[in-house]
């Protein structure tokens, strides 16, 4: 005996199936695009791993006391950082980072920065006509002179490292 079909498509059973449906996947899509933003800003993957190497500080020559120090700063994590300060105990004080502009017809200046970014995978070499850290050296230095500095970074922890004096004008 074929009695009645106990399912039947009415307009009241596609409209609390297709509810049930839409939750989960508006929930899927909402978790999906957060995601997606946050991978696209850099925050997901591995966290910065940052080392310093090949620091040199200039010689200041005549009665100048403020000098120039460069870093090859090496991020080898899945997420950027950003080099915020720099100290050291073995230079005369008023450290700063900054930056070379050109302001023109072939004139320049140095104009002090917050922060440098140090991309994932990638690396931040210092040099004279960009990025640096300007400083006021102490009495004595000598061409071979190791000088400590520490480098602090927005997320990764500090990083000490050794710079040796260098007479300017060498290859870079």
């Amino acid at each position: 005996m074929n009695g009645p079909n106990p399912w039947r498509p009415t307009r009241r059973r596609l409209t609390e199936s297709l509810s049930a449906i839409i939750a989960p996947v508006a929930a899927c899509s909402l978790a999906l695009g957060g995601l997606t933003t946050w991978a696209a800003a850099g925050k997901a993957g591995s966290p910065a791993r940052i080392t310093v190497s090949n620091g040199r500080v200039f010689l200041p020559y005549g009665d100048n006391t403020r000098t120039a120090a460069f870093f090859v700063v090496t991020n080898m994590g899945g997420a950027d950082d950003r080099l915020v300060r720099v100290t050291s105990s073995g230079t005369g004080g008023d450290i700063e980072l900054s930056r070379h502009v050109a302001t023109g017809r072939a004139a320049a200046a140095r104009e002090s920065v917050d922060a440098v970014t140090v991309p994932a995978g990638s690396e931040l070499s210092m040099a004279p006509d960009g990025v640096d850290v300007t400083l006021r050296c102490k009495a004595g230095w000598r061409a071979g002179d190791l000088v400590s500095f520490t480098l602090h970074f927005e997320d990764s922890e500090p990083v000490r490292t050794l710079a040796v004096v260098v007479r300017p004008g060498g290859r870079f």
